[in-house]
């Protein structure tokens, strides 16, 4: 018996595990070979890629995508409509499942709304990305940056 809220509207593959207290809100789904954690919060018309892995108090908000090959931590906060790549140069005419890259989100990392996460960075933990960023390179734990490309505006300090 399934320990997670999954609303009528999603829809959920094969082939996943989704953790207890886990809420899937409305028009989603969830790809095959996904791996979700406890106490996860996915809002509304979010798409998670096949072979994803969503750790343990993760938030996602409303609209986000997160496609192939990505990795977020524990308590890993997704503002809403932010995106991931999984490819560098993408093109429509050719098959390019080969050249995914990984991206690693590190525990505590804050996405902000509409911000794109080019594959193949490290989110570094407990850093920011701002509003709207671009991320073209790894981001250094405990920083915020903001713009496109996203560049350092400053040190978290706890």
């Amino acid at each position: 018996m399934k320990k997670y809220f999954l609303h009528p509207s999603s829809y959920v593959d094969s082939n996943t595990e989704i953790g207890d207290e886990t809420k899937i809100w409305h028009f989603c789904h969830i790809s095959e070979n996904t791996k979700i954690g406890k106490n996860v919060t996915i809002g509304q018309n979010v798409f998670i890629g096949r072979n994803v892995v969503i750790g343990n108090g993760c938030k996602i908000q409303n609209n986000v995508s997160i496609y192939d090959g990505v990795i977020l931590e524990e308590n890993v906060f997704c503002g809403p409509s932010c995106v991931f790549t999984n490819v560098i140069f993408p093109r429509a005419r050719l098959e390019q499942k080969d050249n995914f890259k990984k991206t690693i989100v590190k525990k505590n990392a804050t996405i902000g709304a509409n911000a794109t996460i080019i594959c193949g960075n490290e989110i570094g933990e407990n850093s920011m990305i701002g509003a709207g960023a671009v991320v073209t390179k790894n981001v250094v734990k405990n920083t915020i940056v903001v713009g496109n490309p996203a560049k350092f505006l400053k040190v978290i300090e706890e």
